[in-house]
């Protein structure tokens, strides 16, 4: 790592905090001196000092929060997109634990416009002063070289061209190629001792004394080295190094939500579970009422599903007749999803008249908020697993069990409907390897414009 980029990362901090800092001030004097009192007159009153330090403590929270969504990891080729998107996902999980600390003290205030104001600007404040940091970051590696990097790839495969192709085309990273050996031997290494401070390994079926060789090479003369790995070590994408018995020890975690990301993960899902409960109440009292003179039975079904290897009860609307898990087995004959152990059939008739609304706007999924709450499930996660289909999983099938299962999931959102098993499997077992709070908010947003043309349109295969 360049010095200059460990300068670059280590100022982000303290620009991100005036940032924050920044922006909440100027959402006060919008409020309170600015355009807005005109129409919306002030009905309490907030003294600035006090208010000035509830935004110093806000930005240390909101800088702790980017910092465990990985805002300030010491990344070189970090897209300005993606660092937007994190940003996003970041400032509104702050928000949502920000709001229900104002829920517990209402003394501190009661404006909206303050809430929302401060999240739109931090989010515009932050992205604005990352984008320019980067900019000068640039500047300086392409204009004066500072913080460039001087690459020697080796290699003789795709991957190696490819890797060329792509240092070239994108400007915008401050990687220069200088050179390329296809086999490695000391003469040849020698020749750009001075001329290079990165190596970059493209081939991972380099012979073991020409990797030990680049290795060693490397580590002598204080020069990065980099190499892309076999098949094994692509797939160990979180690992954690810990000396025991003077050994180096590698560690491979099934998820990063380990740590402090499993308590971020369930200070959301708490915190939402409780607002959308307590607006959605009218709304489950309504659904309730029309079940009960719709059909003989239940509002509620209490289903068993398997979380972590361990069976619990989920909680839906019910939107088929009574016993309607007796009558499974007599349908299975009618089964449309051949490919796996779970159970599809386009006209269940098991389904109720309402039923078919509940299913078709997804409105009776809506009580596995009480799940989230409790702590069986999590606002998004893969799908909740049927005891019976657990027993036909496959082994690589069972890594979806690794964590809690969510009201919704990338499968749900990426057209769950036209998805084979498989296909299912390989986006949940993504998920889990690369869960973030941006991911989950991605896959939140992109619910939500789901439920929209549910809505609309009624019909649960068109979601």
């Amino acid at each position: 790592m360049k010095k200059s980029e460990l300068v670059f990362n280590s100022i982000l901090v303290p620009l991100d905090y005036l940032s924050i800092v920044g922006a909440a001030i100027l959402v006060f004097y919008l409020r309170f001196f600015g355009p807005i009192i005109e129409n919306y007159p002030l009905l309490y009153e907030l003294k600035f000092g006090e208010y000035f330090k509830m935004a110093l403590l806000l930005g240390i929270f909101v800088v702790a929060v980017y910092a465990i969504e990985g805002l300030y990891s010491m990344k070189v080729t970090r897209s300005l997109l993606k660092e937007f998107i994190k940003i996003l996902g970041a400032t509104s999980a702050a928000l949502v634990i920000f709001i229900i600390a104002v829920f517990l003290y209402r003394d501190l205030f009661s404006s909206r416009f303050i809430l929302l104001g401060s999240w739109f600007l931090i989010i515009i404040f932050v992205s604005l002063e990352r984008y320019l940091v980067r900019l000068v970051q640039r500047k300086l590696a392409r204009g004066r070289n500072i913080g460039l990097h001087r690459v020697l790839l080796v290699g003789d495969n795709d991957i190696c061209e490819n890797m060329a192709v792509f240092f070239r085309k994108d400007k915008k990273l401050p990687y220069k190629i200088v050179g390329r050996i296809k086999e490695v031997s000391k003469e040849k290494l020698l020749e750009f001792k001075s001329k290079v401070d990165e190596v970059i390994q493209c081939d991972p079926r380099m012979p073991i004394q020409q990797a030990n060789l680049l290795a060693r090479f490397c580590e002598l003369n204080r020069i990065d080295f980099k190499y892309v790995p076999n098949l094994f070590a692509a797939r160990a994408t979180n690992i954690e190094i810990r000396s025991v018995a003077g050994f180096p020890v590698v560690e491979i975690k099934r998820t990063p939500l380990d740590g402090w990301g499993r308590v971020l993960k369930r200070g959301v899902d708490v915190v939402w579970s409780l607002l959308l409960l307590a607006l959605l109440s009218p709304l489950f009292l309504a659904i309730g009422i029309i079940i009960k003179l719709d059909s003989p039975g239940p509002v509620f079904v209490r289903l068993r599903r398997v979380s972590q290897g361990k069976l619990f009860r989920m909680f839906k609307f019910r939107s088929m007749v009574k016993n309607a898990q007796a009558k499974k087995k007599e349908l299975m004959k009618y089964n449309e999803r051949k490919d796996g152990p779970l159970f599809k059939m386009t006209d269940d008739p098991r389904i109720t008249r309402f039923g078919k609304i509940l299913r078709g706007t997804r409105l009776d999924e809506f009580p596995q908020l009480f799940n989230v709450l409790v702590g069986d499930m999590s606002l998004v996660g893969p799908r909740p697993h049927e005891p019976e289909e657990v027993k036909r999983y496959k082994a690589h099938h069972r890594k979806v069990l690794a964590i809690k299962p969510g009201i919704t999931g990338m499968a749900q959102v990426s057209g769950s409907s036209d998805l084979n098993f498989e296909e299912e499997v390989g986006l949940d077992t993504y998920y889990i390897e690369n869960w973030s709070l941006t991911l989950d908010t991605i896959i939140l947003f992109k619910t939500f414009l789901v439920f929209l043309r549910c809505l609309t349109r009624g019909d649960k295969e068109a979601c």
